[in-house]
């Protein structure tokens, strides 16, 4: 795959948010752009650090994640591919929370210079950026509900039912099953809750015939049975892709 096509996928999704022209999506496919890639837990982005460019995430699954002086850890979104991990680095001159790689991962990274400067040369493209960030500030709203207010079925079962939505949208699922690399710590560390915990709700989640989940691999058995359980109501994603 060369540099430039590392960013259709970018495109395609921005095009079905915003009428982008023909002139943007060449734009936007001409960025300079340098391809990495990151092991395992490998960090892309680490707090504190000076930002020089935002990364589209090409292959695999990252998160981002906010450490406590004694070791814990919150995670606070997870990225697909097709996605930025890091658009507001554009504008914001200082990391203010890591990025890792879920597994194994390839990126297209983009300076921010050329980022800004594109956003500049065309309303469209910036329009578009700009819905991503709205749409991120969104997620972020809702999983604050879901840690604070929810039961453990309810919160992993939430977190399922986006998942494999976003994923069912990008073409990455097929009848109901999903590539799934996260662990029980990184649901934990998503929901609030400790790894034992979430064990048992996953456990009971298989036992009332709603997933399936062993392997990397989920499946969903009853969609609207999961979705009641995480008083899971899509509006907030704003019909992500």
């Amino acid at each position: 795959m060369s540099d430039t096509n590392q960013l259709e996928p970018l495109v395609r999704r921005w095009g079905k948010r915003c009428a982008l022209s023909d002139t943007d999506r060449e734009a936007v496919l001409g960025l300079p752009v340098t391809r990495k890639s990151f092991s395992k837990d490998a960090y892309m982005v680490r707090e504190g650090q000076r930002t020089t460019e935002c990364t589209v995430l090409v292959r695999g699954f990252a998160y981002r994640q906010k450490l406590l002086s004694d070791g814990d850890r919150q995670i606070i979104s997870f990225h697909i591919p097709s996605e930025f991990v890091d658009l507001q680095n554009g504008v914001l001159e200082t990391a203010d929370h890591n990025v890792q790689s879920l597994n194994h991962c390839e990126v297209a990274a983009v300076p921010r210079s050329a980022l800004m400067d594109l956003a500049d040369a065309y309303p469209a493209i910036r329009l578009a950026m700009w819905i991503d960030t709205l749409i991120d500030s969104s997620v972020f709203r809702e999983w604050v509900v879901n840690v604070g207010r929810r039961d453990s079925r309810a919160r992993i079962a939430h977190l399922l039912c986006e998942l494999a939505l976003r994923l069912e949208r990008t073409g990455a699922g097929r009848d109901g099953i999903f590539n799934f690399p996260l662990t029980q710590e990184q649901l934990a560390d998503a929901t609030g809750l400790t790894a034992v915990h979430t064990n048992r709700t996953l456990q009971s989640l298989r036992r009332d015939n709603l997933i399936q989940l062993s392997n990397g691999t989920l499946r969903v058995l009853d969609w609207k049975g999961l979705c009641e359980v995480g008083d899971f109501d899509e509006l907030y994603l704003h019909q992500q892709i």
